[in-house]
């Protein structure tokens, strides 16, 4: 671990707990930070943002990464500098799968490693896994909390508008034709941070895996089923991953390990 600040994230060694959420958004730290024990925020620089509190007695983060891999890997790899090795993505995400609705709760079990970031770390054959330890305690928590769960792999792109709008792109075949593959294979949802998350928490010896909830389905839309338009405001993810934490330290705790 590092005794030195941060130069992204503005933190050093006993600023964060082992483990941390990471929303993209700065102002869903706020509404997580809430469901801690004795929160306080702890620095806000750039996109990163940070509340560290306690749940069950032991000291829990959560940091806003950005939109997207490469400010995601910037956070990670502070945040394990600094003493974080447990790390649960909470974000959004599209369906993909006809059966995905908005409002279902997606788990990454693996995501598709269809962005610039984890190439940096690992060749493209190496998968972009979930930790099984972290992937069970976000499964076994949706399930506890009666959502509709999906758990499988998820698209991560670069580009937002290469995907909702791919008709005006140059690359509008080859984006086309990827798309439909990944569904044909299976695919649940697309978002921006899992694979660069996986792959790297895979470089470091750390834990990482993901929850989301799908806001729309372009697929369905394009069906004529308007359900994307149903408001949500992200709290489902949150309650999983808040689960999934006490989870992970009870037994953690019953393991020895903390």
């Amino acid at each position: 671990m590092s005794k030195e600040i941060m130069h992204h994230i503005q933190m050093k060694e006993g600023d964060v707990g082992r483990y941390v959420m990471l929303p993209g958004d700065p102002g869903r730290v706020e509404k997580i930070g809430a469901r801690f024990d004795n929160p306080r925020v702890v620095a806000y620089n750039r996109e990163y943002k940070t509340i560290t509190g306690t749940l069950d007695g032991v000291p829990v983060s959560v940091t806003s990464t950005g939109i997207g891999g490469p400010s995601t890997a910037i956070a990670v790899e502070e945040l394990f500098k600094i003493g974080a090795d447990t790390f649960i993505r909470v974000g959004t995400c599209g369906g993909m799968q006809y059966k995905v609705k908005p409002g279902d709760v997606i788990v990454a079990s693996a995501a598709i490693r269809a962005e610039g970031t984890s190439r940096e770390y690992m060749p493209l054959e190496f998968p972009a896994v979930s930790d099984y330890e972290v992937l069970s305690a976000l499964v076994d928590a949706s399930k506890e909390l009666n959502h509709t769960t999906h758990v499988g792999v998820v698209q991560c792109k670069d580009s937002f508008y290469g995907q909702h709008e791919p008709e005006r792109q140059p690359v509008r075949a080859m984006l086309e034709n990827n798309w439909q593959a990944w569904i044909q294979g299976g695919c649940l949802a697309s978002e921006m941070e899992s694979a660069a998350l996986f792959v790297i928490a895979s470089t470091l010896g750390a834990r990482a895996s993901s929850v989301h909830l799908c806001l729309g389905n372009q697929e369905r839309r394009a069906k004529g089923e308007f359900d994307n338009d149903v408001t949500f405001n992200g709290e489902e993810a949150i309650d999983v991953a808040i689960e999934a934490i006490r989870k992970l330290i009870a037994r953690d705790k019953a393991a020895g390990k903390l």
